[in-house]
């Protein structure tokens, strides 16, 4: 090295998932090659290299450093590179998240590239072989599949109603100024979101900026993604979900990152797309908690959005015809900008919505899951030759299998929670972990034979639906029947094309379906989530029958709903019944405020892990007592536990947790506090435990 002159010093995240690596250490490089966001491979642990990301690159060594070896780069990746900005804000979700920051970098990393490559095809010209893919998976067809349709581009976009226009005409602005906005759309079901979306992604495009758009559910992406390729075009619109093979995923990231596309359409992960120039973010049904990520990095895909908009000076839109609480707080709080649709489009007019107290219905002698008004909905409009959609957001066949002699519950030996009963494929199965089980013929506890499995699940009110309605064609839409690729395709095909009468299904049935002619829908039971252990219960009940409800009536058609509970008299089923979000979040925002929960704080989960239940408590304990001492006795009512959790995903490890409420004055001290927490104790092998940390966790 004795052109010193010809050589930069860069600063290395290491690819490594170990927290004793979760550090930067120093390489000299090529001062032409010198930039943020490289992929380059760096000698690591003495013979040995690893791949690394660049994130700083500085003239001279630090100080520290000053009279050492420096060992230089090996390589760069080119295709594997990041952008500044990416970085930039894998940084920030280290900080956010409290995770590796080589966990935050690989979210941006492209896909594993694939080993084996197809056998190329005959396409038209300046068709991109990913877009054809795309389009055949839209089209329910297989990617390897030499038929797959391609929309062409440029359907003509219809005229917006007056509130569409307003609305757009801000977006528009916010677009065109060149500056980082925030908006919240709050459109009724039916009101046109989409078409604002898309007339906002070609004010970007005509502006040489990129658009990415999320939606919540990989099974709403080929509507969504239809609808943006008979707009823009195949060639100028990629698909990206988990559901894709390796080589599709790849094959988009790469036409992504090239520039060859306009548009990224995805779900939750779409927010990490190697745009270089984005102007737009469009996140769809923003109060969803699927942009919540469960995984190592546990991020919030609404957050880094905001985040990445703002690092390139672009707007971020957030639509829904629920918006969470914590968004609307925002938007009337001048952090977001509001946009309301309160029209249809066309006037059609919002759906009917009869709530049915089914205390009455058992008074009456009964039992059914279908309330006598919901029958005879189903069965008058069954011979009009309109559809019908029932939602129950609970999925198998029963809910759990107990011993009627001694109590006895199945429970998943590795998680400790109940198993659910899934008759298909005849066994018990944890919907946490995914571990099954064959069902007991015999109780393990007092060895009697009256087992009996309880409670109703989607498969349960399938079979239960073709009994009472035996000359209509059903099916159902939820995790297990669309479990194949192109299985949840192919169902809403079929509902779309008018072949399926009554499509029963979970929350994948209540949101951004688009369809004519849907009369009634049935919300099965409404308290299945309003009696979950989360202070969000009551938001998501108003959400999810109000999201549910916003399927009838489409189009010309007029649509009934509903809508059967126990609990009628509720202020999230009562405001639900009578369309009327304000009045529901009056009444929610003065409860959040009253026990300080979001948006008036965050909540942050800190987990103790451990093999034996002393070492995991006593590694809660310990946290408590270090948090209490560096946040002030002050704080001490804010922070909840330890308290034993039954469900860990890894193995048989004993878990214990402090739940925390952080105030934003709070919040810097907490963050710091338990970064130093996070790197001491799982750096420490003789701890004894280890820790994890979660943000606003949404289970």
């Amino acid at each position: 090295m004795n052109d010193i002159e010809t050589f930069k010093y860069v600063d290395i995240a290491i690819d490594t998932r170990s927290d004793m690596v979760d550090d930067l250490f120093t390489y000299a490089m090529e001062g032409d090659a010198a930039r943020v966001g490289a992929k380059v491979l760096a000698p690591f642990a003495g013979s040995r290299s690893r791949a690394g990301y660049v994130v700083a690159v500085r003239d001279s060594l630090p100080e520290e450093l000053e009279g050492r070896s420096v060992k230089k780069i090996i390589s760069i990746d080119e295709d594997g590179s990041l952008n500044p900005d990416d970085v930039s804000v894998a940084r920030w979700m280290r900080r956010r998240y409290f995770c590796r920051l080589i966990d935050a970098l690989a979210c941006f990393a492209p896909p594993v590239a694939p080993t084996k490559r197809r056998a190329p095809r005959t396409l038209p010209a300046g068709i991109d072989p990913a877009a054809a893919d795309a389009i055949g998976e839209i089209a329910g067809n297989s990617p390897a599949s030499d038929a797959a349709p391609t929309p062409a581009a440029g359907a003509s976009p219809p005229a917006l109603t007056d509130e569409q226009s307003a609305a757009f005409a801000e977006l528009k602005g916010g677009i065109g100024g060149g500056e980082y906005a925030a908006y919240l759309v709050h459109g009724v079901t039916g009101s046109g979101k989409t078409e604002l979306y898309m007339r906002a992604a070609a004010e970007a495009v005509d502006r040489g900026r990129k658009v990415i758009v999320l939606t919540p559910e990989i099974s709403l992406t080929p509507q969504l993604a239809e609808q943006f390729t008979d707009r823009f075009g195949a060639a100028r619109v990629a698909v990206t979900h988990s559901k894709r093979s390796k080589g599709e995923r790849y094959s988009e990231w790469i036409r992504i990152k090239r520039g060859e596309a306009d548009i990224a359409i995805g779900a939750r992960s779409a927010v990490f797309a190697p745009f270089e120039n984005v102007g737009l973010i469009i996140v769809d049904e923003e109060h969803e908690t699927t942009y919540k990520s469960d995984m190592t990095p546990k991020y919030d895909a609404i957050e880094v959005a905001l985040k990445r908009a703002a690092r390139a000076r672009a707007v971020c839109v957030l639509g829904s015809a629920t918006p969470s609480v914590v968004s609307m707080y925002r938007a009337r709080s001048g952090v977001y900008r509001l946009l309301e649709l309160k029209e249809r489009v066309g006037g059609a007019p919002m759906p009917s919505l009869n709530v049915v107290d089914m205390r009455e219905e058992l008074k009456q002698g009964n039992r059914s899951i279908f309330s006598a008004a919901l029958h005879d909905s189903i069965t008058s409009n069954l011979a009009a030759g309109r559809r019908t959609i029932l939602f129950l957001n609970r999925r198998g066949y029963s809910t759990f299998i107990s011993c009627r002699d001694c109590g006895y519950v199945t429970r998943c030996p590795e998680c400790g929670i109940s198993m659910v009963y899934h008759r298909e494929r005849h066994r018990a199965e944890c919907h946490f972990c995914g571990k099954y089980l064959p069902l007991p013929k015999t109780c393990p506890e007092c060895g009697g034979e009256n087992i009996r499995h309880f409670g109703v699940g989607t498969e349960k009110v399938e079979a239960l639906t073709r009994a009472a309605f035996p000359g209509a064609k059903t099916a159902r839409l939820d995790l297990d029947s669309s479990a194949r690729k192109g299985s949840a395709e192919k169902i809403l095909g079929d509902f779309g094309a008018g072949k399926t009468d009554i499509l029963i299904g979970t929350q994948m049935v209540a949101k951004g379906l688009d369809y004519e002619n849907i009369s009634p829908v049935g919300i099965i039971a409404a308290d299945v989530s309003l009696n979950i252990p989360d202070f969000r219960a009551a938001e998501r009940t108003f959400q999810l029958i109000t999201q549910a409800s916003g399927r009838a009536g489409r189009g010309a058609g007029f649509g009934e709903v509903y809508v059967q509970t126990y609990s009628p008299e509720h202020y999230a089923v009562a405001a639900a019944a009578a369309s009327d979000y304000d009045g529901f979040y009056a009444t929610e925002i003065l409860v959040r405020r009253t026990l300080s929960y979001p948006p008036y704080s965050d909540l942050y989960r800190v987990t103790a892990l451990a093999d034996s239940e002393s070492a995991a408590f006593n590694g809660a304990a310990s946290l408590l007592g270090a948090l209490t001492a560096a946040v002030g006795e002050s704080d001490r009512s804010n922070i909840l536990g330890p308290h034993r959790e039954f469900a860990r995903r890894r193995g048989r490890e004993i878990a214990y947790s402090l739940n925390m409420k952080v105030m934003p004055a709070s919040r810097a001290a907490y963050e710091h506090v338990l970064a130093a927490m996070k790197k001491k104790i799982n750096t420490d092998k003789a701890a004894g435990y280890r820790i994890i940390i979660e943000v606003n966790p949404f289970s």
